[in-house]
């Protein structure tokens, strides 16, 4: 069987151990926690990501690592790859949500080859340090972690929704952050990874001019404008600009016209927060509109959640499609 490219950089690691003391890679692991319990330390609100050293070494293609030998993924290639999402993971006692590309898989660890936890969990500890990887908490028992969500939406990873055996790792490179979180459970024993590249997504719909704007209302009463907001955040962020300003266009072009702005999310999350969300979202809107001089007397706000989606699948591409503010006619 051809062995995976995580179980050659292990290998590689330990025929190097093989001519020193036996002591000294005990030591040197010792070492690499200490660093990264300092690193968790020093947080206060807030992991500072510029504490961990940026790696030199040649990083695999993402995400990094194949199965272990004798394992097979329990998930599809579907399941295991998202171009765009969000993702939790744990820095010294922050919580630290981190959107980019995001690797998940999950693995039945009493197979024809079995692997007990710690086996498991010191293979792919090896490997991330081999690539210049520093574990930045852990291990540590998810379920402890799982009250901090407070109502955000619920991470994808297996190990957020079960209780868990958890450490995780950060690898820093030419500017990019790679997360990393790997995890062990019962009843049965599996296995869990989940590597995020936080990185932004790449906009999948162009924003719409005013006249553009006006047209759709006149149409059809209503437009889908896609303004991105941080995960489970209403703030608009500066990207969201050029999109605003059509709409602060619109508004002064048309001086009769009056808008209800209502928000919409995806269905990640519970449905009363993602209500709250939208509503709050919408306001965000609005408040940007009432500062730039349109009268609030034209405007209303309303939030609906995930509960009047746009397209029904579960793909990337329908929750971007879902996660909009509509324009609407009053």
């Amino acid at each position: 069987m051809m062995r995976s490219l995580l179980s050659i950089i292990v290998a590689a690691g330990l025929l190097t151990a093989c001519g020193q003391q036996s002591a000294q890679p005990d030591s040197a692991g010792a070492e690499q926690t200490s660093d990264a319990s300092e690193a968790g330390g020093a947080v206060a609100g807030g992991f500072d990501v510029a504490s961990v050293p940026e790696s030199t070494a040649t990083l695999p293609p993402f995400p990094f690592f194949n199965a272990l030998d004798g394992l097979e993924s329990v998930y599809s290639e579907a399941q295991r790859n998202r171009s765009f999402d969000a993702e939790y993971y744990v820095a010294g006692t922050t919580f630290v949500a981190v959107e980019g590309r995001v690797y998940r898989d999950m693995f039945q660890l009493e197979a024809a080859r079995p692997y007990t936890a710690l086996e498991f969990q010191r293979n792919y500890e090896q490997a991330i340090t081999a690539l210049g990887g520093v574990k930045v908490a852990g291990p540590l028992n998810t379920s402890a972690f799982t009250s901090n969500l407070e109502g955000r939406p619920a991470p994808g990873a297996e190990c957020w929704q079960h209780e868990c055996t958890s450490s995780f790792y950060l690898i820093r490179q030419g500017g990019k952050e790679y997360w990393i979180h790997v995890g062990t459970g019962a009843i049965p024993l599996h296995g869990y990874v989940t590597v995020a590249e936080r990185q932004a997504m790449a906009q999948s719909y162009s924003f719409l001019t005013a006249d553009a704007l006006m047209a759709a209302i006149d149409a059809n009463g209503r437009v889908p404008v896609y303004i991105e907001f941080d995960v489970d955040r209403a703030t608009l962020r500066p990207d969201a600009r050029p999109a605003v300003d059509e709409i602060i266009k619109l508004m002064r072009d048309n001086p009769n016209l009056r808008l209800s702005i209502e928000g919409h999310t995806d269905n990640t999350g519970t449905p009363e927060r993602n209500r709250t969300l939208s509503l709050e979202r919408a306001a965000s809107v609005q408040a940007a509109l009432v500062a730039a001089g349109i009268n609030a007397n034209r405007l209303r706000t309303a939030g609906f959640g995930s509960d009047r989606p746009l397209a029904n699948g579960a793909t990337d591409a329908d929750r971007a499609r879902n996660r909009r503010v509509e324009l609407v006619r009053l």
